[in-house]
């Protein structure tokens, strides 16, 4: 198999992209990826990530990019997740992520902000192959940031009324709420 389809074959399940870390771990070395993109086959798009130019756009490609550019420790949080499980009307400039306490070694540029912070597999799923937090986190980061108070109300409405969040996560958040503004 040529080195170029085996990139694809991973590029697949990412939204049109490979690292430089996925080349190694099949055994290709990385810089293959710059001698693709020197023959325009891929693009690059971020330290060590690249994109398949004929890869159809998504519009979950930026949120995979950030992702990556993390090395898959960052999670779309905050209010990128309020966005991404539509609980609210909200529309954020930049892409939220929360990684561990460790700083990635690159600039991730001016649309993606970070928070730190440990979160466990329960705290997390993923849409569409890549990994956000639930919606509980995502209500709860959001009001510990001041989202308005607004669309942090009708994010608990939507998430309790598509059964994302029980009666319990409810009251506790509007109790969060509540102290928030207080």
């Amino acid at each position: 198999m040529k080195i170029e389809d085996k990139l694809w074959e991973t590029a697949l399940d990412q939204h049109g992209y490979v690292t430089s870390a996925d080349a190694r771990a099949l055994g290709i070395n990385p810089i293959e990826l710059n001698k693709l993109a020197g023959r325009h086959r891929l693009e690059h798009a971020g330290h060590g990530i690249f994109r398949f130019e004929k890869f159809p756009t998504s519009p979950l490609a930026s949120y995979m990019a950030a992702v990556l550019w993390t090395r898959r420790e960052g999670v779309l949080s905050h209010d990128t997740a309020l966005l991404l499980h539509e609980l609210c009307d909200i529309n954020p400039a930049e892409i939220h992520l929360t990684i561990p306490r460790r700083r990635p070694r690159r600039a991730g540029g001016d649309l993606i902000v970070t928070h730190h912070g440990r979160l466990s597999s329960t705290d997390t799923t993923l849409i569409d192959g890549i990994p956000i937090v639930r919606p509980l986190i995502a209500i709860s980061q959001g009001i510990k940031t001041g989202v308005r108070s607004g669309l942090i109300r009708e994010a608990i409405t939507q998430a309790r009324s598509e059964g994302k969040i029980t009666v319990g996560d409810e009251r506790r958040l509007i109790e969060q709420l509540q102290q928030a503004m207080a």
